[in-house]
């Protein structure tokens, strides 16, 4: 895969590297560190000479219960940190947004790759003024319109606990993903094999409600990025365009997590494209290891390390160094 002037060679059995580099005040690890330009740039550095593959740059921070900031704030904040890296570094850079006029702004400001944390689907599951505008349409013309690569990370806004997923969160669930009948599947939560004969819809709507289930959240993430995947296809995006990603720390419960986390392999086998992990420092972590988010490395590592051991061919990370070299070491053993 071409990203940027560089060829990511996605056939083989390496693990690149994308470093992060936030451009918020708010961001739940390193919220207002890289503001200033001269310190992004700085922080670029060190990650380039720690071996980071491709520096991805986010101007909204996505953390639970972050606010939605204007598009032109959003533009604002990266275009012009956009520009400085690709002027001082010969880096592939990504943008991490799901606004279609934002990517627009980036790619034309140096951008090589779009990271679109809801994978094309953020009017489908988000009901605000801004749906249509951030469409998967609206992105995916982007990205042919600029012929670059793009992220699609699973994400289907049913929430990071059970309790919140009621009967009106999971009929919105069911109907983003064609099940019209949501409404009286809840109240009845049909489970007899023999009501649904002859009736797809309903088994497809049973199979969802199925998915939302803690233990079958891999069939919820698989089917999640199937659909993503056909949503870019149908909108002309060629499969050697599509990286990705299966959610770690949204949409999803503790327990959740760790269970995707433990599945990292099915998941890459089921869909057949490159692959990103993302989990670095995420509460995940944290709430395993009971630290805060600037004493999560060690976990960030295992994660890490069990990505490149199902085969993901990227993941992002804040700490670029100790994540290389956990990487190199891995490859080494396997390599013999």
């Amino acid at each position: 895969m071409k990203i940027g002037s560089r060829e990511f060679d996605m056939e083989t059995n390496h693990t690149f590297v994308m470093g992060i580099l936030n451009v918020t005040p708010d961001s739940f690890s390193d919220g207002g560190n890289f503001i200033n330009p001269d310190d992004a740039l700085r922080h670029v550095e060190r990650m380039v000479d720690e071996g980071a593959d491709i520096i991805d740059v986010g101007g909204e921070s996505t953390r639970p219960g972050h606010e939605q900031i204007p598009e032109e704030e959003e533009i604002n904040r990266v275009c012009g940190v956009i520009s400085a890296v690709k002027d001082h570094f010969d880096i592939p850079v990504s943008i991490d947004t799901y606004k279609a006029p934002v990517a627009d702004a980036a790619v034309r400001a140096g951008a090589d790759l779009i990271n679109d944390i809801w994978g094309l689907q953020y009017d489908v599951y988000n009901k605000d003024e801004n749906a249509e505008r951030y469409s998967g349409h609206n992105m995916a013309k982007v990205v042919v319109t600029h012929d670059v690569p793009i992220i699609l990370m699973h994400n289907d806004n049913l929430g990071r606990s059970l309790e919140g997923r009621n009967d009106e969160l999971l009929a919105d669930f069911l109907r983003a993903n064609g099940c019209y009948e949501a409404p009286e599947l809840i109240r009845t939560y049909i489970v007899d094999e023999e009501h649904l004969i002859g009736n797809l819809s309903k088994y497809h709507s049973t199979k969802m409600l199925h998915s939302a289930e803690e233990e079958n959240v891999v069939d919820r993430v698989i089917t999640g990025l199937t659909v993503a995947v056909g949503i870019a296809r149908s909108e002309g995006i060629s499969r050697d365009k599509i990286i990705l990603d299966p959610g770690v720390g949204f949409a999803k419960t503790q327990r959740e997590n760790l269970i995707v986390l433990d599945n990292l392999e099915k998941i890459r086998a089921s869909e057949g494209f490159p692959m990103l992990l993302a989990a670095s420092r995420k509460s995940v972590i944290g709430n395993v290891l009971e630290l805060p988010t600037d004493e999560r490395e060690e976990g960030t590592l295992v994660t890490t390390v069990l990505a490149a051991n199902a085969g993901y061919s990227m993941v992002r990370v804040h700490d670029v160094e100790k994540n290389v070299r956990a990487i190199r070491m891995l490859e080494a053993v396997r390599n013999g």
